[in-house]
């Protein structure tokens, strides 16, 4: 039965006795191996369901193969938004041993399990609790032009009326108001959560270089690999060969599926003034990416 045709209120009980299951059975159940921490809107999720094609990466508990859900479960947000939830919430979400030894064998060598929440790059606490709760996971960056990914989160939040204000460049004008002590909050307030930080926050989230230096401060570099979007929609294939690789994993010809791009939006024109202005705004931030990453961004170039 596809998932549409259930009532809603057969679905909510249905998640509530998995996930009771799941927690249940926290304790055979081990972490990621890999998390995929942003950016948003920066191609995070074509890159995650891009690399569940690959067949020794597998989905999170449960698998929409085995239920009636229309996709993988992604995201998590258990280092950013759930936090208070607990470890066994959280393991509650990864396959059992049993389970990825059985998909080990299927796929004939073993498997890896991640999960990918675009908030952890930039909540203030996430690296740090990541780097407490599984400081042996790898984990996964991918970056957009900052000024296109500013201006698509304050498009998507249009898209779906959760933004009041009918200008982006209003929204920018208010970003400094809407964050005022919002991660002070977070970091003293037990369980709170902000929305403007989350989800107003469109020139911040873009300011990469400083929430990446967060993460490396709790994950050595080795241990951590940034792509660039507009590289990995360009070969898709060669991307995430990079990321199988880096993951320890033997490169894999995937289908055609995997080249999807997920949540696209339509184009639209960006006033040549606020482009400039925030390429002015994002030129020292992404000076500094460069120097972190050591390599030249597309973004940077005239």
């Amino acid at each position: 039965m596809k998932r549409d045709l259930l009532p809603e209120p057969v679905i909510g009980a249905g998640r509530t006795l998995i996930r009771r299951y799941g927690m249940t059975t926290a304790a055979l159940r081990p972490g990621p191996d890999f998390l995929l921490i942003g950016a948003k809107r920066g191609g995070s999720t074509s890159l995650y369901y891009g690399l569940l094609e690959h067949p020794r990466i597998m989905p999170l508990f449960p698998s929409a193969r085995i239920l009636p859900k229309r996709n993988d479960t992604k995201g998590v947000h258990y280092f950013d938004s759930h936090y208070d939830e607990g470890d066994a919430w959280y393991r509650s979400h990864f396959p059992a041993i049993a389970a990825r030894r059985a998909a080990s064998k299927r796929a004939g060598g073993p498997v890896v399990v991640g999960e990918g929440s675009p908030y952890y790059l930039f909540h203030p606490l996430a690296a740090e609790r990541a780097g407490r709760d599984v400081p042996d996971t790898r984990i996964l960056l991918i970056l957009r032009d900052p000024v296109e990914r500013a201006f698509s989160h304050y498009r998507e939040r249009r898209r779906q009326h959760a933004e009041e204000l009918e200008t982006f460049e209003d929204a920018l004008a208010a970003e400094s108001d809407r964050l005022a002590g919002e991660e002070e909050k977070i970091r003293t307030v037990p369980g709170y959560r902000s929305y403007a930080h989350e989800q107003q926050s469109y020139r911040a989230q873009s300011e990469y270089a400083p929430h990446l230096r967060r993460w490396l401060l709790h994950f050595p570099p080795e241990r951590v690999h940034v792509l660039v979007a507009e590289e990995f929609y360009a070969d898709q294939q060669r991307a995430i060969d990079g990321v199988a690789t880096f993951l320890g994993l033997p490169p894999a010809v995937l289908p055609k599926a995997a080249s999807k791009v997920w949540n696209p939006a339509p184009s639209a024109d960006l006033k040549d003034t606020t482009r400039r202005s925030l390429a002015e705004h994002f030129a020292p931030f992404n000076a500094d990416l460069e120097k972190l990453l050591e390599r030249d961004l597309p973004w940077t170039k005239p």
